[in-house]
């Protein structure tokens, strides 16, 4: 049966209080040429039959990432998530809760962001961590904002080895707020530059190691910029198996780490949803956005968990709040939190190890292709190479023999003037074959 909750004498009654003669009055701040004069050359209706054979026709052009060797990371990466992982999320108290706005019947939801919160801020070597963000993309923009709060400046640095859509939705969402942001230009090795344009009206810096490019950086220099200038550092990672391997943002001097959490315990999933991992100095705490859970006890001194920071629109009034995200990546967060539990300390950085020693094989493979130069000089898992054609056109042809090569630069940035640089990424899923695959296709498509 059709679900239409309001008759026409209820939509006219509803115009009527607001003071509108139809529903088109509601859209009137839409500019005329984006409305569209009628509906869409779409079908009104179909059985559910119709419906499967049409999605499953569409789904048949996508090309599935382990159908074949897969090299494609910069920012989203594929990783074995174990079956144990999916099995749990679908529990019907994790898959269907929300909110725990009340704590005495979301007890276990609670516990696991409380968890979640932990390892988060084991991980990222700092005091604090939030029950996640949307993904890392808005919570570098939310540590930006941050930083204006607590420096009281406007002016942000980005790295040029930042991640060029993370650079992009932090521009979009701290003009809002009317912050200065000076994006430096792509640069595959960007600390001497990042540390050149500090200065007194700057309130954070913000890098990324490993960088869009790949390439690992201890930033701890940069820190001792930032502090000497009165401004923050925030360290950014998209990849979060790397803090199996390398050295915390907390131990190199940074105020905030945020991070995208996909890689652990969340598939590729077409570039969504995915989980922003958010931590900071506890000085900071109260400037920090989301939501934080606690430990407490009750009246009769039983462990609980409680929401003890909340400093969202949702939770307090608007003009107080330093967040307006609406919720959290409760469900991903949680397979981050299960899958991480199932690898432990020891397997994490076993795993980094295995993503490290996969890239070396792929990194030496591909330097001994002629029309190839590696210039990544140290890395965790992914590279940046240089080719003698465009590396978009490159990236297509093999992908039409099967082989996905790895993301074109320009793809990313297309005014950076990079068309002949392809970021390639192996991890633990690439095997000695895939690599061999590449190495020999390059030789043969660069050779022409």
């Amino acid at each position: 049966m059709r679900y239409l909750p309001l008759t026409p004498d209820d939509r006219a009654e509803m115009l009527g209080v607001i003071g509108a003669a139809t529903i088109d009055d509601l859209f009137r701040d839409v500019p005329e040429a984006a409305r569209p004069a009628d509906l869409f050359d779409l079908p009104l209706h179909a059985g559910e039959l119709e419906v499967e054979r049409e999605l499953s026709a569409l789904s048949a052009k996508n090309r599935a990432a382990g159908a074949g060797p897969f090299f494609l990371g910069a920012g989203a990466y594929k990783h074995h998530v174990p079956a144990t992982v999916d099995h749990i999320i679908q529990r019907s108290e994790f898959l269907t809760s929300y909110t725990p706005y009340q704590p005495e019947i979301a007890q276990g939801t609670l516990q696991v962001l409380f968890e979640f919160q932990t390892q988060v801020a084991a991980l990222t070597g700092l005091d604090v961590a939030n029950a996640s963000m949307y993904d890392g993309s808005t919570a570098t923009a939310e540590a930006v904002m941050m930083a204006q709060r607590v420096t009281r400046r406007e002016k942000a640095v980005l790295s040029g080895g930042l991640h060029p859509h993370y650079a992009s939705t932090t521009q979009t969402i701290a003009h809002a707020e009317g912050m200065e942001i000076v994006r430096l230009p792509a640069a595959v090795d960007a600390e001497a530059a990042v540390i050149e344009a500090i200065d007194a009206e700057t309130a954070c810096v913000v890098v990324q190691t490993p960088n869009v490019f790949g390439v690992v950086t201890d930033v701890s220099k940069i820190a001792e910029a930032a502090h000497a200038a009165g401004a923050l550092l925030i360290v950014v990672t998209t990849e979060a198996v790397s803090y199996g391997l390398m050295k915390s943002p907390g131990a190199m001097g940074a105020d905030i780490a945020v991070a995208e959490g996909q890689s652990i315990g969340n598939a590729l999933n077409f570039g969504g949803p995915y989980v922003g991992l958010f931590a900071c100095r506890e000085k900071l705490v109260r400037q920090m956005p989301g939501r934080l859970c606690g430990e407490t006890v009750d009246a009769e001194g039983r462990r609980g968990y409680v929401l003890t920071l909340s400093t969202r629109e949702q939770h307090i009034r608007r003009e107080k709040a330093t967040s307006n995200i609406c919720t959290n990546s409760g469900l991903c967060a949680l397979a981050f939190s299960i899958h991480l539990s199932l690898l432990g300390g020891a397997g994490l950085s076993q795993l980094a190890r295995v993503n490290h020693s996969r890239a070396r094989e792929l990194r030496d493979a591909l330097a001994g292709v002629a029309g190839v130069e590696v210039l990544t000089p140290r890395f965790f898992n992914e590279l940046a190479i240089k080719t003698s054609v465009p590396a978009a056109q490159l990236a297509d042809e093999l992908a039409a023999e099967g082989i996905l090569a790895g993301v074109p630069f320009s793809r990313l940035d297309p005014a950076g003037g990079m068309d002949d640089v392809l970021l390639v990424c192996a991890t633990e899923t690439n095997t000695s074959q895939d690599i061999a695959a590449l190495a020999a296709a390059l030789s043969r498509k660069l050779a022409r």
